[in-house]
């Protein structure tokens, strides 16, 4: 277990606002949009979800690393956050599981962080703000050479990122004897996901984000096709848009979870919109307004669907709204085999309130 010294870091929000704190991680500066994410558990799930890459963690937990890194913890084979923000660094870890400290982790994996900061009263500021671009650094304290810097990093809005976090090699999971074959299109796939294909008698295989329908089809014959979470703008994606169109009029059977959703409100016509903070934490109430049912889920998303488009689309309709500010959080296409929801039903971390959807899913593919 690694022990230091923490140095002095700084934290440079884009509107100018500054805060200074202890360095965690690695000795360096990063940047990328900042967020904040309301769970009380699973950082290290976090950490290594794709939906993350890009982006700056603030963890309203006090506490980030008192429970150690536990190797099988992940939910894609790297840290896929640009940075961390929190209040109480711990090195030091509990759990006779935990393979290693949180420090050791980010250190082999280059992240910067930041501690020893108010976190509340940076989240206050975000939500009353709105998302945006921060820097952290712990070997630039200079004020005026962090703005220059912070200048220079693309917003989110307009951003393509998933073929970056993407697979590059497709690959299967599962036993190739099961029933139902669905074709994974991986733009920022968790883990999680498939493993819950695999509880469910799916054999799948994952295909790089610009894999077409007709690449697919021809490789797998799948039962059925599922799009994957990821980040970035689904907007600045129409390669992803013409596959889920062509999925579409194949009249193949469709599960698609976060991006997923949004890029299938966009192959139907919807826009899609930059969220003035996003939705992210373990504990989103939803409500499923097919059945009449409410779930505790958990999501990771800054873009949405625009509400006023959906409710006027007549091509989809609306299975689930959330009950916080009435966001679309699930839509069916009228018609056709396919669904999708703007929360993750994997959790992973999160409740299993939502895990139905999966079997759903595999009663479109009977």
């Amino acid at each position: 277990m690694t022990y230091f010294t923490q140095l002095p870091a700084v934290l440079l929000l884009a509107d100018g606002t500054v805060f200074y704190g202890k360095a965690a991680g690695k000795i360096g500066t990063t940047a990328g949009e900042i967020c904040f994410n309301t769970g009380m558990t699973g950082y290290q799930e976090v950490f290594t979800d794709p939906s993350y890459f890009g982006q700056i963690l603030v963890a309203t937990n006090a506490h980030i690393g008192n429970y150690g890194i536990k190797n099988d913890e992940v939910e894609s084979g790297n840290i896929q956050i640009a940075g961390l923000v929190c209040k109480n660094y711990n090195i030091a870890y509990s759990r006779k599981q935990a393979n290693e400290s949180i420090q050791d982790y980010f250190q082999e994996q280059n992240i910067v962080g930041i501690s020893d900061i108010d976190t509340r009263q940076l989240v206050r500021h975000i939500r009353d703000k709105g998302a945006m671009n921060a820097i952290i650094s712990s070997e630039i304290l200079d004020i005026d050479t962090l703005k220059a810097e912070l200048d220079k990093v693309p917003s989110m809005d307009g951003l393509e990122l998933s073929s970056q976090v993407s697979t590059t090699e497709t690959y299967t999971f599962g036993d190739e004897n099961a029933p139902y074959r669905v074709a994974v299109l991986d733009l920022g796939v968790k883990k999680n996901i498939l493993r819950n294909f695999d509880k469910r008698d799916v054999y799948a295989k994952v295909y790089p984000a610009k894999t077409t329908y007709a690449e697919m089809e021809k490789d797998f014959a799948p039962t059925g096709y599922f799009i994957s979470n990821g980040p970035g703008d689904p907007a600045a994606m129409p390669y992803a848009i013409d596959t889920v169109k062509e999925i579409l009029a194949a009249d193949k059977p469709m599960f698609g979870i976060c991006l997923g959703h949004q890029l299938l409100a966009l192959a139907n016509g919807i826009p899609t919109k930059k969220m003035f903070n996003g939705h992210r934490g373990l504990n989103h109430p939803v409500k499923n307004i097919i059945i009449n049912h409410c779930e505790v889920t958990s999501q990771n998303h800054g873009f949405g669907v625009v509400p006023e488009a959906v409710r006027a689309s007549d091509k989809v309709e609306i299975t689930h709204v959330n009950l916080n500010d009435q966001s679309i959080e699930g839509i069916r296409v009228k018609d056709k085999k396919a669904f999708s929801v703007q929360y993750h039903p994997e959790s992973s971390p999160g409740p299993h309130d939502s895990r139905y959807l999966f079997d759903a899913f595999i009663e479109l593919m009977k």
